[in-house]
């Protein structure tokens, strides 16, 4: 595996076993040069660095009780406890290491800092490796972004290639199927379409992602929950529509989704076909349509889009 181990005290064969592992950082790399060191209850010592796939092993491990300790520069370490038995092999949980911000110095990194490096970090995160998958924090205690950080996030949405694609494609469908027919056929309804489509993207993504977040003070993101029950996980998921974490780091009512999906429900009216304007019942009722999907589509981020989005932490939840 190309890592490394030496044992400090000799042990009978017939009563040895092996240890193997992986270490990774948060976001899914490899942790090269990491060490791992274990103890064992009577006293044996031994130690492995990970190679370039992060992987260890040890041999020779005494059976009975042990304790890995894993250390690498800049990050916090890791520890996990076990049993192995004599002969056989011990795999152990993937290590994820998180970035030692507790030791950094204050007057070197503040906390606008660290939220600037989770959104460098979010702005890699893509659905298959494509579709932006922005507005969703793999860290339960996140920083919370300041306004700029809000703005900065909405803009790199906007403005990303991929969801001009998407747009186009739904100005195709409803083309196909005659919405918003009072743009008519041809190639000036379906331009009409696309830009009555990118309107209501920009719409939602500045006002629901940057305007309404920096005036109430809330975070945006979604908080990726992945500990308890699937009934646990499910009902945090659906709830992050109504609720919100404040830039205090308290839940409270999600002001700035909800008046949000209402307001662009509302705007649309300035720019949709006098025979597709929405009355004002016809606004509320759709801003509650669109707050329930906003809960169904926090159930697909939490259950399905982290397993389709390469390169994040392997590990959340609070």
């Amino acid at each position: 595996m190309g890592a490394t181990a030496r044992a400090q005290q000799a042990v009978p064969k017939a009563s040895v076993g092996s240890i193997s592992g992986v270490v990774k950082d948060v976001g899914g790399t490899p942790v090269e040069g990491a060490e791992v060191e274990l103890k064992s209850a009577n006293g044996g010592q031994s130690k492995a660095v990970c190679d370039a796939d992060g992987a260890f092993e040890l041999d020779g491990v005494p059976a009975g009780a042990f304790t890995l300790t894993v250390v690498a520069d800049g990050l916090a370490p890791g520890s996990l406890s076990g049993t192995i038995e004599a002969g056989k092999m011990f795999m152990t949980p993937e290590f994820a290491l998180r970035i030692a911000t507790a030791n950094v110095d204050v007057d070197a990194m503040s906390q606008s800092e660290v939220a600037q490096l989770q959104v460098r970090q979010e702005e890699k995160q893509r659905i298959v490796g494509a579709i932006p998958n922005f507005y969703v924090t793999y860290d339960w205690n996140a920083v919370p972004l300041n306004a700029r950080q809000k703005v900065e996030l909405a803009e790199k949405t906007q403005i990303d290639p991929v969801n001009f694609v998407l747009i186009g494609a739904t100005a195709g469908i409803e083309q196909a199927q005659n919405s918003l027919s009072g743009y008519g056929p041809g190639a000036m309804g379906y331009a009409k379409r696309f830009g009555a489509s990118y309107a209501n993207f920009t719409v939602g993504n500045l006002l629901g992602g940057a305007i309404l977040p920096v005036i109430f003070r809330q975070d945006p993101r979604y908080f990726y929950k992945g500990t308890g029950s699937v009934w646990v996980r499910g009902v945090y998921a659906m709830s992050t529509a109504v609720i919100a974490k404040g830039d205090n780091g308290r839940w409270q009512p999600a002001y700035a989704n909800i008046l949000g999906d209402l307001g662009s429900g509302a705007i649309s009216n300035l720019y949709y076909p006098a025979g597709s304007r929405q009355g004002l019942a016809l606004t509320f009722e759709n801003g509650g349509w669109s707050i329930l999907s906003d809960g169904l589509g926090n159930v697909v981020q939490e259950f399905l889009l982290k397993h389709l989005t390469p390169k994040v932490p392997k590990q959340a939840g609070p």
